[in-house]
């Protein structure tokens, strides 16, 4: 299994790059915000999957842990296959995504090429629990009981990819809010329109 590629960028395609590695050249499947940032001859270090069937080796390559364990989580619904799954991460940040999860927004999945109402609801249906439990088992790691407080709900965004300082920001801003409950889901979501509003 090859986990990650630290190399120069050989030559980039509409759909992927080779990234030479002592040597060799591999060839890599990115999103197009990943393709666009990559230039022959400079250096680049990418999170990798890699994909072995009976017809098939292929990599996918992201450029942090989070996208790439967003990847490996959407390819859990039925359906959803790693050409779906690539453009859906790269289609928005992966918070944008966990929100629009979160909050059953089907539309913005929709606006992502090759996916349809059908396999939006899927995803919001089989992924929704997931996602939210990702942040919850954070927080209530962290102490959070039924009122969850800020290191609750920092270590929730942490779990979703966010870095310390935006974390503790957004947390503020979602405690401050008189309208949110107690819960530590609700918080988290409140936090998340933060950082996607900022």
């Amino acid at each position: 299994m090859i986990a990650s590629l630290d190399g120069n960028v050989g030559a980039v395609f509409a759909d992927s790059m080779i990234l030479e590695v002592g040597g060799v050249g591999y060839r890599v499947y990115c999103a197009p915000a990943v393709l666009t940032s990559a230039r022959p001859g400079e250096r680049m270090k990418l999170f990798t999957h890699h994909v072995v069937r009976e017809d098939l080796q292929a990599l996918y390559g992201f450029r942090n842990p989070e996208e790439l364990g967003f990847f490996g989580l959407l390819q859990t619904v039925t359906g959803v296959g790693p050409k779906v799954a690539l453009a859906m991460v790269g289609s928005r940040p992966v918070g944008d995504l966990q929100l629009a999860i979160l909050s059953e927004d089907a539309a913005l999945l929709t606006a992502v090429p090759g996916v349809g109402k059908r396999l939006a609801a899927r995803v919001i249906l089989e992924l929704k629990e997931k996602v939210a439990a990702a942040g919850i088992a954070a927080g209530a790691a962290a102490g959070g009981g039924p009122g969850a407080g800020e290191s609750e709900v920092i270590a929730a965004l942490l779990a979703l990819g966010y870095s310390a300082g935006e974390a503790r920001q957004a947390s503020r801003d979602a405690l401050m809010d008189p309208a949110i409950g107690p819960r530590l889901e609700d918080r988290v979501k409140a936090a998340l329109r933060t950082l996607l509003r900022g």
